[in-house]
């Protein structure tokens, strides 16, 4: 899966911060770009993981099941290393 990240370098600081579009909860920061995208995979990952925990509170419901579903292909780190390039380009 992909997100749309939109970043502003401070200006005084020169620190670059993100928000995720498709998650406007995960937001963080970077003292350069690729900081700021490390740092927002784990912000990503920490929103879907509460929203996870708050809706399997919610619905804590003995006759239902849990199925997963993945969306999109695995990639090999050094696919996401190209990908990651492509994105600081623009």
């Amino acid at each position: 899966m992909e997100y749309t990240i939109r970043i502003k370098k401070d200006s005084k600081s020169g620190w670059f911060t993100g928000q995720c579009e498709q998650l406007p909860e995960a937001i963080t920061q970077g003292k350069d770009l690729e900081e700021l995208m490390f740092m927002m995979e784990d912000a990503i990952n920490l929103v879907l993981e509460c929203k996870r925990d708050e809706f399997r509170a919610q619905n804590d419901d003995k006759n239902s099941i849990v199925q997963i579903l993945r969306i999109g292909n695995e990639t090999k780190s050094s696919d996401k290393a190209f990908r990651r390039e492509r994105v600081y380009a623009v």
